[in-house]
């Protein structure tokens, strides 16, 4: 069996400890709350699961943690991989990362590799949650609780799962593009399909498409992982079968980045509006700038990844924890950037507070 499990490196910019009324808290401030919100049923969650024997009275610095991603490339799999790093260098423990490349199939071997370590918790991204499904099952089945970042697990149960509002997302996308048209246009989808998670994107888009008759959706492609068209050449494939089209909704930001790229060599930035959902550098770079990607969805990826991480060591600790939480995401247009640096660090405990962004979902 081929794996790609790697020990963690120490990090080097390991977030300054933030006051303790938020997620991002010291190791000594975690600690400190955990113990004065503890309850004498011991650790559970809604699920009504129990913290390992094992792990009952450990040290948090000698918990072994493992984290199976199913991606770590581009700036979402980025902040999620150094959420995940930072909050156990922070709150204590070791950390084993391996990383899938958006194979499901390569994600399920490198969790049953994991598992064989026995680590204390097992932290997971799905890069297809309906396809890693039976390795999870082995993961709970083995006693490891199982900490979802970005997903929800279908079928096997979980120990927590911190995710953003899916649906919502694709929903407010496609209402910021039927106000930008005034109810009345021609749209393109550039769809997500692949992973049932990210499918939910589409279908908050189709509800807020259905709710205004005039918009007319006059292309639809869906992207998938083995296809030789990239999102570029969908979008130049769009652009010359639809010559008129006001606007096109993408699922995620690699896809409106190609997709602002195909607009602007077509010689259309003033006239085609893109959205996309994701957050990071670059997205917020082709915002700033001007060009046709006018939105995008800025996702608390690292947040998630240390909201997993701080659950895991509270559920440890014999203290009681959520089963799903809904992470925060802020709409992200010139608005949120002008007169500011692109902000790398937003989706970082209390940052997007201190730039002033509204959470929407």
């Amino acid at each position: 069996m081929t794996n790609e499990i790697i020990p963690q490196e120490t990090p080097t910019d390991a977030p300054a400890a933030r006051p303790a009324s938020g997620p991002g808290l010291s190791r000594r401030g975690f600690m400190t709350a955990a113990a004065a919100t503890g309850m004498a049923m011991g650790g559970v969650t809604l699920g009504g699961f129990v913290t390992p024997a094992r792990a009952v009275g450990k040290d948090p610095a000698s918990l072994k943690f493992a984290a199976a991603l199913g991606w770590t490339a581009f700036d979402s799999g980025t902040h999620m991989l150094n959420g995940y790093k930072d909050a156990v260098a922070a709150m204590g423990g070791e950390l084993t990362i391996s990383d899938a490349g958006f194979d499901p199939n390569k994600q399920s071997q490198q969790i049953d590799a994991h598992i064989a370590n026995r680590p204390d918790a097992l932290f997971i991204t799905p890069a297809d949650v309906v396809a890693i499904t039976p390795a999870i099952k082995r993961a709970t089945d083995a006693g490891i609780p199982v900490f979802v970042g970005d997903s929800l697990s279908i079928g096997p149960a979980f120990t927590n799962t911190t995710m953003s509002n899916q649906f919502g997302m694709g929903e407010y996308t496609m209402e910021y593009i039927a106000a930008q048209l005034g109810g009345k246009g021609k749209v393109a989808t550039v769809r997500l399909p692949a992973n049932e998670t990210w499918d939910l994107r589409s279908h908050g888009m189709r509800a807020a498409l259905a709710r205004h008759p005039g918009l007319e959706l006059v292309a639809d492609w869906a992207f998938a992982f083995n296809s030789n068209t990239t999102p570029r050449q969908a979008v130049d494939n769009i652009l010359t079968a639809n010559p008129d089209i006001d606007a096109i909704w993408c699922a995620w930001d690699g896809a409106a980045v190609e997709g602002a790229l195909a607009v602007r060599a077509a010689g259309k930035d003033d006239q085609i509006i893109i959205t996309g959902i994701d957050g990071g550098k670059q997205a917020f770079e082709y915002i700033k700038a001007g060009t046709s990607l006018k939105l995008t969805m800025g996702q608390s990826l690292y947040e998630v990844s240390w909201l997993n991480v701080q659950f895991a060591h509270q559920f440890l600790a014999g203290n009681p924890v959520p089963r799903i939480v809904i992470s925060p995401v802020y709409p992200v247009s010139q608005d949120q950037l002008k007169d500011i640096d692109i902000p790398d660090d937003f989706d970082h405990p209390g940052r997007a507070q201190e730039l002033g962004w509204v959470r929407a979902l």
